[in-house]
């Protein structure tokens, strides 16, 4: 008997404004603001010609922005005033604050078909605001 495969889940887009700590698995339809970089270093040797790049990226909808980290290929794709698709992303959080990051387990989709039908909310930096650990212990 040939088993049926069972039905690929619709993805439930979130928007940047419901975000918090410690949360992952979003899927976001986002704008580029800006993007500036971080970090870049490449090994001289000829061995390994692998190149580290790391660029932090102002991203947002219509509801607040966010500062997304993108590493290596990701830096590409990210160029301001791109929409994209962020699939299954996850926050780390960062001196406090929270990031947006996609690892190797999701995805980015440049979106060429769809226009910017939305325009970002760029007073409302979920990574402007500070977190704080607190651990709470029962007795």
């Amino acid at each position: 008997m040939a088993e049926a495969k069972p039905a690929m889940r619709k993805p439930v887009f979130t928007k940047v404004d419901q975000l918090r700590p410690g949360t992952s698995g979003h899927t976001l339809t986002v704008k580029v603001v800006s993007s500036k970089m971080v970090m870049q270093k490449g090994r001289p040797d000829g061995l390994q010609a692998r190149q580290t790049r790391i660029a932090e990226c102002l991203i947002g909808d219509e509801t607040g922005i966010i500062v997304f980290t993108a590493r290596n290929e990701q830096v590409d794709l990210l160029k301001p005033n791109t929409i994209v698709i962020l699939r299954n992303a996850k926050i780390d959080m960062f001196k406090g604050s929270m990031r947006l990051a996609v690892d190797k387990w999701g995805r980015i989709e440049v979106t060429e078909t769809e226009p910017a039908d939305f325009a970002v909310k760029e007073d409302n930096n979920l990574s402007l605001v500070e977190y704080e650990l607190v651990n709470v212990v029962e007795e």
